[in-house]
């Protein structure tokens, strides 16, 4: 009969003499094996990756990351495995949020022998079963190669999408289409977010009636330690739609904290949490907004029937063909359509060689539900502008369910 499989864990401490402790109390147990130290949370995180054990034992106080956060961090990364946290703080709050962060089991520091064996055992126990059922993931093991976005979800998550709202004219109405388009979306079983992507002029929150709270700037240092909690306590969910908002900087100077690649990373990880994550744009194409554009399933761009308008939506889309994004990633509209102007949508689709798939009519109380923060796609739904963004909020869901075809790329007839 073979020898029963040994059951692996990862110690976590900053201090060497209680690493070597708990060493020494699990080596006269036949059944665990120690295959790892670690001094720090990064450092936790990294071996938890390469080594793979059943049960990592967690110290909760580390000075480089807290071994919650370090928890939420190896269960995303490595979900079968097990964490049992110890403190010498026995404080229900540390309880709680371990148990949230994934944690297995909170025990006092320092632990009792006989109390710690029986925890790795039963913990064993749920890593072996949840090992069984989970597919194979591929993580990062190269020192330096940083978190990605398949090490940052477990097999159990589904990606979510990324749209776009961008018009190269400023004033054509992507916020209130970004906003009310978001809350289109939304649905219990798959949440919205709205993300403004104007970072020093945003104007989200105010659409919102959300102002004056977490903005980008609590994440953005943070978004190679980025985990659930951390984000939703940063997120506002407006409470009369659920969709949650995460504001732009509260002034302009500040929008130089950002990195693009910092907003990048902000909107991938938060395809891990949400269905929907609809960005608000810029017309001037920041580092952000190249983030943005390059990341989206779909990019909704906005022209009206002003000249300069449609002109710059035709050195946008030039300007993707170099970016080689595809133009069947696009989904142009045109707002503010008016009846009275004989600029009609179809000569414009044609002009610029890409069809304007959806018209927005021109509502004269969309600025009477701006000004007061409200949602005209809430309020009445029976309005012409209200029926248009369900109309595109259709078509979305339809073009992202759509098999890619690769008819409507930079190089195809249309473009010849």
């Amino acid at each position: 009969m073979p020898a029963p499989e040994k059951i692996k864990v990862l110690i976590v401490d900053d201090i060497n003499e209680t690493r070597e402790n708990i060493r020494r109390m699990l080596q006269f147990d036949t059944n665990i094996e120690v295959v790892g130290a670690a001094r720090t949370g990064r450092e936790a995180i990294e071996m938890a990756q390469q080594l793979q054990p059943d049960v990592v034992i967690m110290d909760i106080n580390m000075p480089d990351m807290d071994g919650i956060t370090a928890t939420e961090n190896i269960r995303r990364k490595v979900p079968f495995a097990q964490v049992i946290i110890l403190s010498v703080q026995n404080d229900s709050s540390y309880m709680r949020r371990a148990m949230l962060a994934g944690a297995r089991d909170f025990l006092s520091k320092p632990p009792m022998i006989d109390e710690l064996t029986s925890a790795i055992r039963q913990a064993a126990v749920v890593a072996r079963e949840e090992r069984s059922k989970a597919a194979p993931v591929a993580y990062p093991t190269t020192p330096g190669s940083g978190p990605t976005l398949a090490g940052m979800m477990s097999p159990a998550m589904t990606k979510g999408r990324i749209i776009v709202v961008y018009s190269p004219k400023g004033g054509a109405g992507c916020t209130t289409i970004a906003t009310n388009l978001a809350i289109a979306l939304h649905k219990p079983d798959a949440p919205a977010a709205v993300i403004d992507g104007s970072l020093q002029f945003g104007d989200v929150a105010v659409a919102l009636n959300e102002q004056g709270k977490n903005t980008i700037l609590d994440l953005a240092p943070r978004v190679d330690e980025m985990d659930t909690d951390v984000v939703r306590e940063v997120m506002v969910v407006q409470a009369a739609t659920g969709v949650s908002l995460l504001a732009g900087p509260p002034r302009p100077e500040m929008a130089e904290k950002v990195t693009g690649e910092q907003f990048g990373k902000v909107l991938r990880f938060l395809q891990s949490m949400y269905s929907w994550v609809v960005v608000d744009t810029s017309s001037y194409l920041s580092e952000a907004v190249l983030e943005a554009l390059n990341n989206a399933d779909l990019t909704i761009l906005v022209t009206t029937q002003e000249f300069p308008a449609i002109k710059n939506c035709n050195l946008f889309l030039s300007l993707i063909d170099l970016m080689r994004i595809p133009r069947d990633s696009i989904v142009f509209i045109m707002n503010r359509y008016d009846k009275r102007i004989t600029i009609p949508p179809e000569k414009v689709g044609e002009s610029l060689r890409q069809p304007i798939m959806m018209v927005l009519p021109l509502e004269e109380k969309v600025g009477y539900y701006l000004n007061r923060g409200l949602s005209f796609f809430v309020d009445n739904k029976t309005l012409p502008i209200s029926r248009s963004i369900q109309a595109l909020a259709d078509l979305i869901q339809e073009r992202i369910n759509k098999p890619k075809t690769g008819q409507d790329s930079p190089t195809d007839s249309r473009r010849k």
